[in-house]
């Protein structure tokens, strides 16, 4: 299939295997859509990244009529930040789709389509959400208000279950949140209650305007998720709240920023695209000030929160739209940034960017889901004068 800028094709055959092709440790590898890679080894899948990230970059230069070109061998790679291959994710969406006499597929999508393939097993989510598959086809057959459910996202988090008489914890939990598309009745709420208890689930039911934990009207409970830090501090959130979803990589990276950032006790910091403060906090404690700011006023509610559970008074959280104009902002006129991190989501952080410049901050660390983004916005960056 040819494209303006580029071609897609499809594997027939494979005449001579490289040395460098595995076996797919997933037995779904090649119809389901969510991972790429399989086939190749470990070391070979991060020299492949590697250089994709040094051609964007290369471009990304080009467009910027940057003449200081970068090759794999100029980039300052660091130690690539690892985990287990296996068994890391901590979060995901399970896709349901019913046919006609009511039977559902249980998965994730299928490559370049919307149809889902039906998953018996996932190795890349942690246990025990990877063999969660069977057991949430049989309870959906069981199930008597028929074609309600629209997806099921599970989650690995510790708790706390709170109620008029105690508060307990519990660590490392299987969270499953439901996308009820109908009122459930007794019989179905019965038989969830049922697999929970069996299973050690703790179930919140998403009715598209709230979510509300299973048992919450019967037993007046609520359940509060949250993940640790390596400092011991706590990041709450909700289900419906973005983490990062491989638990080990975040605390690297978090560890790593904090090397990178060198911070004194007399320097502000801006955090930008903070979210639920998952950096925020952790720069907190090494910093005289830190500044975080998210476009979403919920995300900004919770890291508020989350500062103040962990007993933190040096963090200032607000709500921007970061690719808008921002330099007006009271948070960005009354403060002297030392330093600057960025998290910004997929569609990166140009406008972002282009600000950070004009406030002349002298050190700016970006962390990014993205290399095409990330390339561009490198780009812009040095075009204007960073290093």
């Amino acid at each position: 299939e040819q494209k303006s800028k580029y071609a897609r094709a499809k594997l027939i055959s494979i005449t001579k295997q490289s040395k460098s092709r595995v076996e797919p440790q997933c037995q779904h590898f090649g119809l389901c859509g969510g991972c790429d890679l399989q086939m190749l080894d470990l070391e070979k899948q991060i020299q492949f990244k590697k250089q994709k990230i040094t051609d964007l970059f290369s471009r990304s230069f080009s467009t910027q009529k940057i003449t200081d070109k970068m090759s794999a061998a100029e980039l300052p790679w660091e130690k690539t930040i690892e985990s287990s291959p296996w068994h890391y994710r901590r979060k995901a969406r399970i896709g349901v789709q019913f046919d006609k006499k009511a039977h559902a597929t249980i998965g994730f999508r299928q490559k370049l389509t919307n149809q889902l393939a039906s998953i018996k097993s996932c190795p890349v989510l942690v246990e025990p959400l990877n063999v969660i598959f069977p057991l949430l086809k049989k309870l959906l057959l069981q199930l008597t208000v028929k074609s309600a459910i629209g997806h099921i996202e599970v989650i690995q988090a510790d708790i706390i279950e709170k109620s008029k008489q105690e508060s307990r914890q519990k660590d490392n939990q299987v969270v499953i949140v439901v996308r009820q598309l109908k009122p459930m009745n007794e019989t179905d709420i019965g038989l969830w209650q049922s697999y929970a208890l069996q299973h050690h689930w703790h179930v919140i039911i998403d009715d598209g305007n709230k979510q509300l934990p299973l048992v919450s009207n019967m037993a007046g409970k609520s359940t509060v998720l949250s993940y640790e830090l390596t400092d011991r501090s706590k990041v709450y959130f909700s289900s419906s709240d973005f983490i990062q979803i491989n638990h080990q990589v975040n605390t690297a990276m978090i560890n790593q920023a904090l090397v990178w950032l060198n911070l004194s006790a007399s320097e502000n910091v801006l955090d930008l695209f903070c979210g639920l403060g998952n950096f925020s906090l952790a720069l907190a404690q090494h910093a005289k000030c830190v500044v975080g700011v998210e476009g979403v006023q919920g995300m900004v509610d919770k890291a508020i929160q989350n500062a103040h559970i962990n007993g933190l008074d040096n963090c200032q959280f607000y709500q921007t739209d970061l690719n808008s104009d921002w330099l007006t902002e009271s948070w960005a006129k009354e403060h002297k940034f030392d330093k600057v991190l960025l998290d910004p989501a997929r569609a990166g952080a140009e406008q972002a960017v282009l600000q950070v410049a004009e406030l002349a901050i002298p050190s700016v660390l970006y962390v990014s889901c993205d290399p095409a983004t990330l390339a561009r916005d490198s780009a812009i960056l040095i075009s204007k004068g960073y290093k």
